[in-house]
């Protein structure tokens, strides 16, 4: 959807203007606020959401949101998606001020930054919209939907590293961006987990590719060459990863420097059957666009504030409960290998 109106042509009839803002109107109508499952503060709910991922044509935010479309569509409301082409700590902006001024029901995004788009998302909420974060928070949200516990993540890819690489040697961490929340927690969690569980692991790099594939792909290269002794490399960042197994696969590094991390099984599968990643981690990401779909609904219900205890329930997934600090977890992360990487499409 586009996010701006263009200015006609010089000419153009008043009729043709006249036909043009009925339509508008008509379709504004066509989304207006259904009551469909509501169950608090009456029968009339604005069930406009929409979701504002990080960039547009990242499959794995085109995977989380065609979840929350499926969540949205369910539940009788009406879905959009918007946002910048390319990441940016302010690139979010633009849109947010676009649906507050729209009057949508609730915005759901996974934030560049995490102060950078809360004086947009404020105004959001003063007007009464609700404001739901996933995958990465910000400062200024009712709720935040979480992947898995922090904890969990950190263990999980400190743990495939140590396995992979018995335990010593060195290794680097390519991040998807130095202002990403939920990342730059990961990493402080990993590096108590290896210094605590893996004294002999040492932590010599950590690069950024920004979510973009050109900038993941000489991340891995600038991070391969700087480090001779190299032994493995954690990219808990689903383009990072990608670009960093595309390089290694090319490499004379392929199975001598392992690599693991959080990634999309359709976008590994190959470099997991020929070698050059043998285990990696993620959530299902449509999962956790339907549960923040969800979210957003049990918020314009009243069902939820963002109270640590209050309760709703995600359609298919099943009851929920808000945790301290209004964060919603998902569940635990799934190890993906030989083993299983066919049955995941996502």
């Amino acid at each position: 959807m586009k996010m701006h109106l263009h200015r006609g042509r010089r000419g153009v009839s008043a009729a043709v203007v006249t036909a043009a803002v009925l339509a508008l109107g008509l379709a504004a109508c066509s989304t207006s606020s259904s009551s469909s499952g509501s169950t608090k503060g009456g029968s009339d709910h604005n069930y406009k959401v929409a979701f504002v991922p990080k960039s547009l044509g990242n499959k794995y935010f085109q995977a989380s949101d065609a979840g929350g479309k499926d969540a949205v569509e369910g539940f009788g409301g009406s879905y959009q998606e918007v946002g910048p082409t390319a990441t940016g700590a302010n690139a979010q902006v633009p849109f947010i001020q676009t649906l507050t001024q729209q009057k949508v029901g609730a915005i759901v995004t996974a934030a560049n930054d995490p102060q950078a788009a809360c004086s947009a998302l404020k105004q959001a909420q003063q007007q009464k919209i609700k404001v739901v974060t996933f995958d990465s928070d910000t400062n200024c949200r009712d709720v935040f939907v979480n992947q898995v516990s922090s904890e969990g993540i950190a263990k999980t890819l400190v743990d495939l590293m140590g396995e992979a690489i018995g335990g010593t040697g060195e290794i680097g961490v390519i991040d998807g961006g130095p202002n990403a929340t939920n990342q730059n927690e990961w990493l402080a969690l990993m590096k108590k987990d290896l210094a605590a569980k893996y004294p002999n692991i040492k932590l010599v790099d950590v690069v950024y590719g920004n979510d973009d594939d050109q900038d993941s792909l000489n991340a891995a290269k600038g991070l391969v060459q700087a480090h001779p002794n190299l032994k493995g490399i954690i990219s808990p960042d689903s383009v990072g990863i990608k670009n960093a197994a595309l390089y290694l696969s090319q490499s004379q590094y392929k199975g001598k420097i392992a690599l693991t991390g959080l990634g999309l099984p359709s976008e590994l599968r190959q470099y997991v059957k020929d070698g050059t990643i043998t285990k990696f981690a993620l959530w299902d990401p449509t999962n956790l666009g339907y549960l923040a779909a969800y979210a957003a609904k049990a918020l314009i219900d009243g069902d939820i504030t963002g109270k640590e205890g209050d309760t709703f329930t995600a359609g298919k997934l099943g009851k929920y409960t808000v945790g301290k600090d209004g964060v919603i977890i998902l569940g635990d992360p799934t190890v993906f290998d030989k083993s299983n990487i066919d049955k995941y499409n996502f």
